[in-house]
């Protein structure tokens, strides 16, 4: 290999490790913005121009969040509420606010022992918080990114990047609170849920639903085909 072809795999963007994904089905995912930078970085050889590699990003050095690189914030305050559950307040410099959407998450990126490990969390402050955003962390023994988090104390710096997610609330319209309660028909249904009876409930309903599904892996994949079956779109349902 010529002094020029190892300059060139020394800028090759190196291919995520399992760790390194949280498994929350963020978009981009790190194994997105990987295809992106490896897409950017075969242009750049196929060219012979170095410069064009001068978009790619790994860190982000203003206060605001970015899905596809991390920003640096400084912990101002660490606060044990249980034996293994502390509240962590993390700065955002020129009183900013994170304003996260309903159900969004963010990805904190942690080191131990060498390995990258990723993990999302959700931040417990106000929406509207100025000038901080706090997250509620619980520490698991074994965990990895629990034995990077237990190491923070005040003036360490933490990256984050995001938001991800969210719940696509759109509001009815239903303008009066005394009116809700008579809006909802009880149902109940005792047994399995199977597709047959997720059509019966689908087809009974005088608009479509938006479904809301938490379970098991295989229950949501379960739902997710049933519901698929009875005509229901993708982004009409929100799996928690």
């Amino acid at each position: 290999m010529s002094g020029r072809e190892e300059e060139w795999q020394a800028l090759k963007p190196r291919e995520p490790s399992p760790s390194q994904c949280c498994g929350g089905g963020c978009k981009p995912c790190v194994y997105d913005v990987y295809e992106k930078e490896l897409a950017r970085w075969e242009r750049a050889k196929a060219a012979r121009d170095k410069s064009l590699l001068v978009e790619k990003r790994g860190e982000s050095s203003n206060s605001e969040l970015n899905p596809d690189a991390f920003t640096a914030f400084s912990i101002s305050s660490v606060q044990q509420l249980t034996e293994d559950t502390y509240q962590y307040r993390f700065e955002l410099p020129g009183n900013g606010s994170l304003r996260l959407g309903l159900g969004q998450h963010i990805v904190l990126r942690g080191v131990v022992n060498g390995l990258e490990v990723q993990r999302a969390y959700t931040p417990i402050s106000p929406g509207n918080a100025e000038g901080y955003f706090e997250v509620l962390i619980k520490c698991y023994e074994a965990g990895l990114m629990s034995q990077y988090i237990k190491t923070w104390k005040e003036g360490d710096t933490a990256f984050w990047r995001g938001p991800f997610g969210g719940f696509p609330y759109r509001p009815n319209k239903e303008t009066s609170l005394e009116n809700l309660p008579w809006s909802y028909q009880e149902n109940t249904y005792i047994g399995r849920l199977n597709e047959d009876l997720i059509k019966t409930i689908i087809n009974s309903c005088r608009r479509r639903p938006f479904v809301l599904i938490c379970g098991s892996s295989a229950f949501t994949e379960d739902m997710n085909r049933y519901l698929k079956a009875a005509g229901i779109e993708e982004d009409s349902c929100f799996v928690f």
